[in-house]
């Protein structure tokens, strides 16, 4: 029996860059978690997890567990996976051993809201059968194949920070230069050490999600025809992940927690959000918190100074059917990491 995991990120600062050429800063969240299974049998089985069951106790219940985790659930990324996975084998000559097996899966992450929950399926996935078929793959690569597994399997727009995050984890800086990521796939990414941080937390609606794909609009067929006001967005909000590892690295908070605010207010001016999104950034800065979207819309992150902010966040955000927490964060994956770039 094969057990693996994969977590929850949040993005810190550079968002949404990475899918532009653009740096990024995120941290892994273990508060939420995708747990795969996968053990030998006699045929390839890849069982249904609760976001695939069509059963449902009633309409009302169909509707909210519609609007709470999508149209759909975990077997059609986890089908896309092993394609990828058998794709990138044959490309590297390597042979794997006719054994069939049973995936199944399960996840905590919240859904639709920007925190990687599918990317966590798809990494938790590849790490087990990475180990059933004893196949070393490095931790870019990984990253890479989960990307492609959403992109070119299923045409689901993506950037690479959510499985970059979620391979190495811990708190990375990335850089997706244009040069690097045409030429070998994959970016220059550095860890840093998660004593770094100040106290951060993560807020995110616990009441029906919007889904983060609203937010996207025409963002990228603007940067594809040069529009100055996008082209110029992606480079401001790589400059602010530059100046944030900066601020880590010297543990200037008052400067981190600035270009947090200013990383969310650009995109405000740029993207159309929602009322509830805008609700929860004004709630969180209310309490003295800085405050940034961790993904695209539903859960948002930043820094607080002490517990009595944290317990003016948690009692703002409550009455809104928002949960806040902090976010647990371990050092990366170090002893592949060094192998891997």
């Amino acid at each position: 029996m094969i057990e693996t995991y994969a977590y929850a990120r949040a993005g810190l600062l550079g968002n949404p860059s990475d899918g532009y050429h653009g740096k990024t800063i995120a941290f892994l969240v273990r508060n939420f978690r995708a747990r795969v299974l996968l053990f030998p049998s006699a045929r390839l089985e890849i069982r249904p997890g609760k976001a695939d069951m069509p059963v449902f106790e009633s309409l009302a219940d169909l509707y909210h567990s519609t609007r709470w985790r999508g149209y759909y659930g975990g077997i059609r990324i986890i089908q896309a996976l092993i394609v990828r996975f058998l794709d990138y084998c044959r490309e590297q000559g390597i042979l794997l051993e006719e054994r069939n097996f049973t995936l199944e899966y399960e996840t905590s992450v919240p859904l639709r809201l920007g925190l990687g929950g599918s990317s966590a399926i798809i990494t938790a996935a590849l790490r087990a059968l990475c180990k059933y078929f004893d196949v070393e793959i490095p931790l870019p690569i990984q990253a890479k194949l989960v990307l492609e597994t959403e992109t070119k399997e299923l045409g689901v727009p993506a950037g690479p920070q959510d499985r970059v995050i979620q391979s190495y984890e811990g708190l990375v800086y990335m850089n997706f230069d244009r040069r690097l990521m045409e030429s070998r796939g994959y970016g220059e990414y550095e860890n840093l050490d998660p004593s770094l941080l100040p106290a951060v937390y993560l807020a995110y609606r616990t009441s029906l999600s919007e889904g983060t794909e609203v937010f996207h609009s025409n963002i990228r067929e603007r940067w594809r025809n040069g529009d100055p006001e996008v082209v110029g967005a992606m480079q401001t909000w790589a400059s602010y992940a530059e100046q944030g590892r900066r601020a880590l690295l010297e543990r200037d908070y008052n400067t981190l927690d600035e270009l947090i605010d200013a990383n969310f207010d650009l995109r405000a001016r740029l993207y159309d959000i929602s009322e509830g999104n805008m609700e929860m950034i004004r709630l969180a800065r209310g309490t003295g918190a800085s405050a940034n979207f961790a993904g695209s819309g539903g859960a948002v992150t930043g820094a607080y100074r002490g517990e009595e902010m944290f317990e003016r966040l948690v009692a703002a955000m409550a009455p809104k059917q928002i949960a806040v927490i902090k976010p647990v964060i371990v050092p990366n994956r170090a002893k592949q990491i060094l192998k891997a770039v």
